[in-house]
């Protein structure tokens, strides 16, 4: 074994350098050419993957190299081998979490503290036991999180610009950032044990104390940045756990450190804006006039299109544009931005915006500004730069996110001058797979009470005006017959010789974009609704299976299914519901088909909303389910949509799940197509109640005869009511068991 005798001996050579240098007796006769041992060697500390260097060329301590010389950057130490095995161990115990009750979990945290006292910086800044620290961190207590930030304390400045450290912090911040609107609500800052309460506001406080003066440095440093935001996130208030504060807080290769069995639902306070004390309100408009002070116009301007520092400067601007200020500034971020009025020509305002529309970073930055920026300035930035282009402007890859932005803030007479531009285009933006702006389009004239019709006829024409090929089109399905056989493959004919199951295609971005056009014209009524359900109506059945089975398009069928409360789509529901369900050689019983696939369970639980007007289609659905029930709870799915399907009650008591069904079906009309993807399943939680309709025997009740009911209702009632009273003449009024109100009309 060479290489690990080679390794080993390298590891003892160091072992013994290093208890030389902690005696005193290292040799620094400089005629013996002996390799450095500082701290910035970093190979054993850091153990960095591919042995790569970072861009600003520290590996976690020790020397940086600049123009002004050598600038020291605090060295914490290095963990020893023990140490390093102890505390891998305690990662890796945390992170199955197989402990048999949380007080035994708590003795052991206790005890990694304990091990971990005075080393908290060290652990901070490994590689190895980063992930120890942010596993503490979740697990921690509100006085324990407090330790942690005093530890940290006078090193946040270094920490935050650690390539391992910063990370830590980041978890930090986050964990800690309900504990102070907690605090700020309760009041609770007493003494205890005669030692004074530091209330989580001061800690916080005391970071940015540190960090002043350093503000311009790390909006464009690597990790320092994401740190930055997540405490201007904080400062301001905002949710935490939101799917646009996570994209603006965490990259994309963020480690997702987790811990197994813990709950990690988003709480309401996470998810929703928290009151945060005066303090921090005031602690952000000071950072941002720091950065104006520090920083001029052009180095601010510069840092539009840096990739680093423009979604730091993002945050900075749209917390200036929401945030109300009781006292005016003398200067702000806007007026650094735009010093002169855009609408002139030639002005810096009107360059600068100019330049930003067609750049991949600075549109992003222009888009915060057209939406919070104030009303006069919004139109005059609408009237100068997008009102006489926006039509070409939509058809530009990187300008037609920022027209998006604008489309939303247009009055309903701006709207129709910009889709009467915008119209001639719709077979360009089709064609360039632009049909976010067509969505939008579309959504905004709905919002605005804007006709629709003109640009129905548009869309309808780029995509061939065929109603078998529309949809096929614009859900980007080029070759249906590979598709089928994807996702429904046909049965072996040998049955010793089982035959490949095939691979379902990934949906492309423009299937999916595709997809989601479709699913709004369907929530739109009039013209956008009525041509995707003409389309989806021409298609045979086979192609609906197949479409019920592809993910993207089995979101459009399922926005079909919905009951929509501004339209009567009872027959078009009733027709497509019936071509989804009849046999095919390829599939002889498409419910089971569909029970077998992921999307197709979805489609069955979009079904469910009919059962009050259709019921007779939902009951045979559910008799072929129960017909396959052995087949269904041998599988996954199966198992999922015999739940949400109730089908025990189905066939034990079928007239209660009748009344189920119906009672909870007029409740979920309201449910989005959303809701119904996710397998909101409202039928099985047994919460939702009929709109119109009566539960249980009304004593006293003025009830319209009729009122809420369906006609296979009232003839259940009628013949129900005349078996009583034949029963009654029989038997002199004596009632009978069973009056038949529970049985099924076929």
């Amino acid at each position: 074994m060479p290489k690990e005798n080679k390794h080993r001996g390298r590891r003892e050579e160091k072992k013994k350098l290093k208890r030389k240098r902690e005696e005193g007796d290292y040799d620094t006769d400089p005629s013996k050419k002996q390799k450095p041992q500082d701290p910035a060697e970093g190979a054993d500390f850091l153990r960095l993957d591919n042995n790569e260097i970072p861009e600003n060329g520290m590996l976690g301590g020790g020397e940086v190299e600049g123009e002004e010389g050598v600038a020291e950057r605090p060295f914490y130490g290095l963990l020893t081998d023990e140490e390093q095995e102890y505390f891998r161990r305690a990662d890796e115990l945390l992170e199955i979490n197989n402990f048999p009750d949380p007080e035994e979990r708590s003795l052991f945290l206790a005890n990694v503290y304990r091990e971990a006292e005075g080393k908290e910086l060290k652990l901070a800044c490994s590689q190895s036991c980063s992930r120890l620290m942010e596993r503490l961190i979740l697990l921690s207590t509100v006085e324990q999180k407090k330790k942690i930030f005093q530890d940290f304390s006078g090193n946040f400045a270094h920490l935050v610009q650690h390539r391992f450290a910063s990370h830590c912090c980041e978890t930090l911040f986050m964990q800690s950032a309900p504990i102070v609107t907690e605090e700020l609500t309760s009041g609770n800052a007493e003494t205890k044990d005669d030692e004074v309460f530091v209330s989580m506001e001061n800690l916080f406080l005391y970071t940015l104390n540190e960090l002043e003066g350093q503000m311009t440095s790390l909006l464009t440093d690597r990790f320092a940045s994401h740190t930055l935001r997540v405490l201007l996130v904080i400062l301001a208030g905002r949710p935490l756990e939101t799917t646009s504060s996570r994209s603006l807080l965490k990259s994309k290769k963020k480690e997702n450190v987790s811990i197994t069995g813990l709950d990690t639902t988003p709480s309401e306070m996470t998810q929703s804006i928290r009151a945060v004390p005066s303090s921090f309100t005031y602690a952000i408009e000071k950072i941002t006039l720091d950065i104006i002070s520090t920083m001029d116009e052009s180095t601010i301007r510069v840092l539009a299109v840096h990739p680093t520092g423009n979604p730091t400067l993002q945050l900075l601007l749209e917390l200036e544009l929401t945030t109300k200020s009781k006292e005016p500034k003398p200067k702000t971020l806007l007026s650094t931005l735009l010093p002169d009025d855009p609408a002139t020509a030639g002005s810096q305002s009107q360059i600068f915006i100019s330049g930003l529309l067609y750049d991949a970073i600075g549109s992003r930055l222009l888009e915060t500004l057209v939406t919070h920026s104030p009303g006069k300035l919004f139109k005059s930035l609408y009237r100068s730069t997008f009102k006489d282009r926006i039509a070409s402007l939509a058809r530009n890859e990187i300008a037609s996110y920022v027209v998006i932005k604008v489309l939303n803030r247009l009055s309903k007479e701006d709207l129709v001058e910009a889709v009467e531009q915008i119209t001639p285009q719709i077979g360009g933006l089709v064609e360039r797979n632009r049909t976010v702006v067509v969505k939008t389009i579309l959504e905004r004239c709905h919002v605005r009470n804007a006709d629709t019709k003109a640009l129905t006829e548009a869309i309808a024409a780029a995509y061939g005006s065929e109603p078998q090929t529309l949809l096929l089109k614009m859900a980007g399905i080029e070759d249906l017959d590979s598709l089928s056989t994807a996702v429904l493959p046909p049965p072996s004919s040998d049955s010793e010789t089982p035959a490949p199951v095939p691979t379902i295609p990934k949906p492309t971005p423009a299937q999916s974009h595709g997809s989601f056009l479709a699913q709004a014209m369907l929530r739109i009524p009039g013209a956008p609704q009525t041509l995707i359900q003409e389309s989806l109506l021409t298609l045979p059945p086979s192609t609906l299976l197949t479409l019920s089975l592809y993910t993207p398009t089995s979101h459009i069928l399922q926005a079909s299914l919905i009951p929509s409360a501004q339209t009567q789509n009872q027959t078009f529901r009733r027709k497509l519901i019936s071509a989804l369900l009849t046999p095919s050689p390829r599939s002889p019983s498409p419910a089971l088909t569909l029970a077998d696939s992921n999307s197709g369970t979805h489609i069955l639980d979009a079904l469910l909303p009919s059962a009050s007007s259709l019921l007779s289609l939902i009951e045979r659905v559910a008799v072929a389910l129960c017909a396959a029930e052995t087949q269904l709870r041998d599988s996954f799915t199966g198992r999922i949509v015999w739940r949400n399907w109730s089908m025990d009650l189905f066939k034990r008591r079928r007239g209660e799940w009748v009344k189920k069904v119906q009672a909870a079906g007029p409740a979920t009309e309201k449910v989005s197509s959303v809701d119904i993807q996710h397998g909101s399943a409202a039928v099985s939680s047994g919460q939702s109640k009929k709109v119109g309709v009566v539960e249980g025997k009304t004593k006293g009740a003025a009830v319209k005869k009729g009122e809420g009911k369906t006609a296979i209702q009232l003839a259940r009632e009628r013949f129900a009511a005349s078996k009583k009273e034949k029963q009654g003449k029989g038997k002199g009024g004596g009632i009978m068991k069973g009056t038949g109100a529970n049985t099924i009309v076929a």
